[in-house]
């Protein structure tokens, strides 16, 4: 598993001071505050998160050493890492993204189906994106009970039961 999880993104400037508008990938936007400090994918610079208020596409805030427009502009597209001790101990049929992305995807019958390439979410669940050798084009699954019955963390494995025009 990663130490740090991606937990959110600047989506640009907010205002004339330095705030930035902040994408928070958490399931309750506002928790993201909570994990600070947040870093880059890089590890090279960290911030502390402070809320300032709901805006629209996301969150303002103040990130420590951001005092103007022009250094809150240059972190658009920045995304923000959480060190996974910070995070909450999910339910066992809850697992965060990063660790989903790059494990094996095999069929109820053993048949290496590929590995999880992304994760997408259009607001009506989640979509597992599976690519591998031998596949002419990606599988898109949703990531339900019904499709996917089996997530075995430790094992770096997922079994899945796709509709079989899809496999």
């Amino acid at each position: 598993m990663t130490e740090r999880v991606c937990v959110g993104a600047i989506a640009g400037a907010f205002g004339v001071r330095g705030e930035v508008r902040l994408k928070s990938f958490t399931s309750q936007p506002n928790d993201i505050a909570g994990y600070s400090p947040l870093y880059t994918e890089d590890g090279n610079r960290s911030f502390t998160i402070r809320l300032t208020r709901p805006v629209t596409g996301g969150l303002g805030a103040r990130l420590s050493g951001v005092e103007t427009r022009e250094q809150a502009e240059a972190l658009k597209g920045v995304t923000l890492w959480a060190d996974r001790d910070k995070l909450p101990a999910l339910p066992d049929d809850e697992f965060y993204h990063a660790d989903l992305i790059g494990l094996s995807v095999y069929d109820t019958g053993g048949a290496l189906l590929g590995k999880v390439r992304a994760i997408y979410d259009h607001g009506a669940g989640d979509i597992l994106e599976i690519f591998g050798p031998g596949r002419r084009q990606v599988l898109l699954l949703p990531f339900t009970r019904a499709f996917v019955p089996t997530v075995d963390l430790a094992a770096g494995r997922i079994v899945a039961d796709p509709p079989e025009e899809q496999e």
